[in-house]
């Protein structure tokens, strides 16, 4: 048995998760950005509507990632031209709003969230 096919069956067998993080690695900033945008849409159109525990949880995290958008825009040493930022901020001020609602429409949350996914990932 040759030293090579001794390390290769030492060694374990790959993990999933070491696999995410070499793909995460592979992404650059703005597409990990789009990937938590994505997420969050992924959790809306999967909503079961019979659970309203989830549905709460959906609402509570998309507005925590419109809360941070909203803090990241506002922040005078954000880089991103100030034009943009005002509009950026605009959308996210709708979209935590429409989070608080008593019966926020989920359709337009997940609409904000795909076309800043879309936009991330260009």
């Amino acid at each position: 048995m040759t030293t090579e096919t001794q390390l290769a069956e030492a060694a374990p067998p790959p993990r999933p998760a070491a696999g995410a993080a070499a793909y995460r690695r592979r992404m650059t900033a703005k597409q990990m950005e789009a990937e938590v945008f994505a997420r969050a849409n992924r959790v809306i159109r999967e909503l079961d509507p019979a659970n309203p525990i989830a549905r709460a949880r959906a609402i509570a995290d998309n507005r925590r990632l419109w809360d941070a958008v909203y803090g990241c825009v506002v922040d005078p040493t954000n880089a991103l031209p100030q034009q943009l930022r005002a509009q950026i901020a605009g959308v996210a001020l709708a979209v935590i709003r429409e989070c608080e609602k008593p019966a926020p429409d989920l359709g337009f949350v997940s609409e904000m969230n795909e076309i800043f996914a879309g936009g991330l990932w260009r």
